[in-house]
């Protein structure tokens, strides 16, 4: 019996999309069922790239389904198993796979065949590109198991977790250690095999995680192992769950290890893997959605919701709703609620300040929304703010109330909702690109041209900042660097001279920069 057929889009194959089963027998040809209707070939394609060939693709649009063929059995295998524990994700929506009754895939006579056939040369051209390079004696020395991650234009948060998802998608992930070096988030990370990190390293170094923001840097490390003490939010070694976490914890609960494998590790390594991303976003909705475009990661859409006014990223989640942040340990004696408004709005926009009527060492800020709010913690708790070590956590309060009328409030409560210092409140602002942890050396704009080098000394010397050294962009003279003695009297002077007026009816715009002089 000729186990060759030709795939029709027509009803006589309506008994085997029925049900969730897959069939006994593995087939290296795939069927997926609810394809979105808007997906492209190579977003079907590239799920199927990371196992090895695509050889044959079918797309029946009407029916929300498509066929995959993959080079051999063994691929087809290798990829059910990975993707039945980890739903894959196209444009947001799961899509399930399952093999097919097919035992090939001839679309020769079918109509409307000349884009899959298209999509798929051009993946299979960059493929073999790829498995040139990393063929055997491919690796060069100095090519090992571990990555040195380094993390530019930190917008959000990327946790340790966010890192394991994207990283694990090339192979089995042991071990990841992160850390804060040149106020730069980086990580170092280690694969059970040099030759997944390469494929990492080929598909994501220079991708952003979101959109303009989270830019990945990946080079080879120097290390050869990683040596991971505790299991907590900065390390972790997924081959010792008995890890203690450092900070007098047990170790990892069993239920919240397995998500983030064994010592057997749940995610298996890629046979034949070509570095390319699955276009999937990661299972149980982590959040980062991995591409369509095949060595792509692929970024979020920031948008913005017209009836909230609020900053959004479709699909990520177990970020906390609440945009409300209890800041602690303020010195009383010098904080006001614009100096919190002036700070706080580097990372988000600020709509109302109340520093507490009877204790004034706290204060709770309200951010435009979560994200932002998790963004300031990340980067302002444990700052030093006039004298003091800041400590900032989600508040339990849903909202911040303005004082009634008549009510004394000594004007510790602020509303900024309307201000026009916001940063953020125009989408697409290059300042959603140029957001950095606070440090000694300040990036100032919007300077005048009668503005001089000795003024702009004398004015930041006149908030009691030591200044270091001073240079205007080469290009713009409306732009320089000034690097003060602290990152601490760099975060005073920020609150002070922020909106300072320069005269000539300019602002001058301060924030914080990677750069130094």
């Amino acid at each position: 019996m000729n186990n060759s057929t030709q795939a029709t889009d027509n009803g006589n194959d309506k008994k085997k999309f029925k049900g969730d089963r897959s069939p006994c027998s593995p087939s290296r040809v795939l069927h997926l069922r609810r394809i979105p209707s808007d997906v492209t070939e190579a977003e079907v394609i590239s799920l199927g790239l990371p196992f090895g060939k695509v050889t044959n693709l079918l797309m029946l649009k009407g029916k929300s389904q498509a066929f995959l063929e993959m080079a051999s059995e063994e691929a087809a295998v290798t990829m059910v198993n990975y993707y039945t524990p980890a739903t894959p994700h196209l444009r947001s929506q799961p899509v399930y796979i399952q093999y097919s009754n097919h035992r090939e895939l001839k679309t020769d006579n079918l109509p409307n065949q000349a884009r899959a056939q298209a999509a798929l040369q051009a993946v299979n051209t960059m493929q073999s590109e790829s498995l040139a390079i990393a063929a055997e004696g491919g690796l060069l020395p100095g090519q090992g198991s571990v990555l040195r991650i380094i993390v530019e234009n930190l917008f959000y948060p990327v946790t340790l977790e966010v890192l394991y998802q994207i990283f694990s998608k090339f192979g089995s992930v042991l071990k990841i250690i992160t850390f804060t070096k040149n106020n730069q988030f980086q990580a170092l990370l280690q694969y059970a095999d040099p030759v997944n990190a390469y494929y990492a390293k080929m598909a994501l170094d220079g991708q952003s995680i979101y959109t303009a923001c989270c830019t990945l840097h990946i080079d080879f490390s120097k290390l050869t192992s990683l040596k991971v003490k505790y299991n907590n939010d900065k390390s972790r070694d997924f081959t010792r769950l008995d890890l203690p976490s450092g900070d007098g914890q047990p170790p990892l609960e069993p239920p919240i290890a397995a998500g983030f494998g064994t010592q057997n590790i749940i995610f298996p390594s890629y046979g034949g893997a070509i570095g390319f991303a699955p276009a999937m976003g990661f299972a149980q909705g982590a959040g980062v959605s991995v591409p369509a475009v095949p060595g792509a990661l692929g970024s979020l859409a920031v948008t913005t919701s017209a009836a909230s006014g609020q900053m959004t990223i479709p699909g990520v989640t177990g970020v906390p709703g609440n945009s409300i942040l209890l800041v602690s340990n303020l010195n009383p004696e010098a904080i006001t609620p614009h100096g919190l408004f002036i700070l706080f709005g580097v990372y988000g926009d600020v709509h109302r300040v109340k520093i507490m009527f009877k204790k004034k060492e706290n204060a709770l800020v309200q951010m435009a929304d979560a994200t932002q709010a998790q963004l300031a913690i990340s980067y302002l708790n444990g700052q030093r703010l006039y004298g003091r070590v800041l400590r900032i956590t989600l508040s339990k309060y849903q909202t911040v109330q303005l004082p009634r009328e008549g009510q004394e409030d000594q004007g510790l409560t602020k509303d900024y909702s309307n201000s026009p210092l916001h940063r953020f409140k125009k989408p697409g602002s290059k300042n959603f690109q140029n957001i950095f942890p606070p440090s000694a050396t300040l990036h100032l704009s919007n300077i005048p041209p009668s503005v001089t080098v000795d003024d702009l000394k004398n004015l930041f010397a006149s908030t009691g900042s030591t200044v270091k050294a001073f240079r205007f962009f080469q290009k713009d003279c409306k732009m320089a660097l000034i690097q003060l003695g602290s990152v601490e009297e760099a975060v005073h002077a920020l609150i002070e001279l922020h909106n300072h007026d320069l005269g000539e009816n300019h602002h001058l715009r301060v924030s914080f920069s990677k750069s130094t002089i």
